[in-house]
């Protein structure tokens, strides 16, 4: 499956990144180290999206839910962001990789948050040479995007709202709707992620931690992706 085939390759993958926690206490570990392989797996993750061609990878990286956890944890998962931006910035250029931040940034101190402004400039690429945007959804809600973007068309005073106009104001407008969403974390659910977005995309569910979604596990993903047949609620092929 290496490069790119329409028929076989999706466009666009959301992976919502879940179990962490669950698999450093399998192992004893503290929390911190599972984690940091999280972390470790996000970014083979985006290497092997540039290798097999796909064009956008979302990763659930922060929901707005997560506000709620421990300060101590979430200071933590604040300072891996911060670190991981620093030391990764540099692979997504020289890979052609242009990061992008959708979510309630607002929620973010302002250190944090011009570091990741900055990340964002830094990795901006030319088009004919970009090989994949990176889409990090950070402090992000599904329903959050749909009420904001609902916001914004009330001051519009359009007397009909269309399913294009509401799309054109949610946070990942520049990009097609996901082809595939990966969930790790042995749950099946989306929790709140890319709600409108995710309405006719192929949903994943590997009975695995996402410490253990290694390229392999991203490669039986594609596979499954393959096999399934894409009707966007087309009707044509019914019978009884």
């Amino acid at each position: 499956m290496e490069g790119k085939s329409p028929d076989t390759i999706p466009n666009h993958v959301a992976i919502i990144m879940d179990g962490n926690n669950r698999w450093a206490s399998e192992k004893n570990l503290p929390g911190v180290a599972g984690h940091r392989k999280g972390v470790e797996r996000a970014r083979e993750a985006v290497e092997f999206a540039v290798k097999k061609g796909i064009s956008t990878l979302t990763i659930f990286a922060f929901s707005s839910e997560n506000w709620g956890r421990s300060n101590e944890e979430v200071n933590l998962l604040m300072q891996l962001l911060n670190t991981a931006l620093k030391e990764q910035v540099p692979n997504l250029i020289e890979n052609s990789v242009q990061l992008n931040f959708i979510g309630d940034l607002t929620q973010f101190d302002s250190d944090l948050l011009n570091e990741m402004k900055k990340s964002e400039d830094l990795t901006v690429c030319n088009e004919k040479e970009k090989k994949l945007d990176l889409v990090v959804a950070a402090s992000y809600g599904g329903r959050w995007d749909i009420i904001n973007a609902f916001n914004s068309l009330k001051k519009s005073n359009k007397d009909k709202i269309s399913e294009e106009d509401l799309t054109s104001l949610l946070s990942t407008s520049k990009f097609r709707d996901p082809d595939l969403c990966i969930r790790t974390g042995k749950e099946k659910r989306i929790s709140n992620f890319l709600l409108w977005q995710l309405a006719y995309t192929e949903l994943y569910f590997p009975d695995l931690l996402w410490p253990d979604f290694d390229d392999d596990e991203f490669e039986k993903a594609l596979l499954e992706y393959s096999t399934r047949t894409r009707r966007f609620g087309d009707k044509s092929n019914f019978s009884l």
